[in-house]
């Protein structure tokens, strides 16, 4: 039987280059997938926690400056001493039928900032004429509410909406009555006194009813 023998002997050259190009190839190739391998494990490494602020500790760091900052969180209550309280009226002069509007004014005159409660519950509105007292704001009062108001030095905060008093005499036993005794007219002088937080006002305000 007759068989094939294959030609053994040096090969040419140009299979040597083929099979060492060929080995290149490959080693390139796995050089690269070694490459992104190793690279695809460093980045995440690269952004590991702690190199920028989480959102908690923005909230907190934000919450300090706000606490800093705020007036009201590092001033402490207003000494007497320090306020100064105004009663203040909408005119001097009314005629019959109008109605005086009364209200206040409170004046840090010390030097730093001061916190004072300027609530409803802590004013008092007082029209006297002589040692006469004719009508006092606490007598029928509702919904009276505490409020704290940090006042810069030298800056005057006026209270809110103006009370009205209606030209009568009050007392607590009339303030279910339709009607209370008029205070008398014809150009009688009657003064405003108010205290804001126990603190009175220096001087009244005097006004006249025609």
């Amino acid at each position: 039987m007759s068989t094939i023998k294959h030609p053994v002997g040096p090969q040419s050259s140009k299979v040597y280059w083929r099979r060492r190009l060929v080995v290149g190839l490959g080693l390139l190739i796995v050089l690269a997938l070694l490459i992104m391998v190793i690279s695809s494990l460093v980045r995440p490494a690269a952004g590991e926690p702690g190199s920028t602020p989480t959102p908690a500790a923005e909230a907190a760091s934000t919450g300090a400056k706000a606490s800093v900052s705020d007036p009201a969180a590092a001033a402490a209550a207003c000494d007497p001493s320090s306020v100064q309280v105004e009663a203040t009226t909408d005119a001097v002069s009314y005629e019959p039928g109008a109605e005086p509007m009364l209200s206040l004014s409170v004046t840090n005159i010390g030097d730093v900032p001061c916190v004072l409660n300027a609530g409803t519950a802590t004013q008092v509105f007082t029209v006297s004429s002589g040692a006469d007292v004719y009508w006092t704001s606490t007598d029928c009062q509702q919904e009276a509410g505490d409020a704290d108001v940090t006042l810069q030095p030298g800056e005057p905060v006026s209270s809110g909406e103006a009370i009205v008093w209606d030209r009568s005499r009050s007392s607590p036993e009339t303030c279910g009555e339709a009607t209370r005794d008029a205070a008398p007219a014809g150009g009688a002088a009657y003064n405003l006194s108010v205290t804001v937080d126990g603190i009175e006002s220096a001087t009244p305000k005097q006004f006249f009813l025609s």
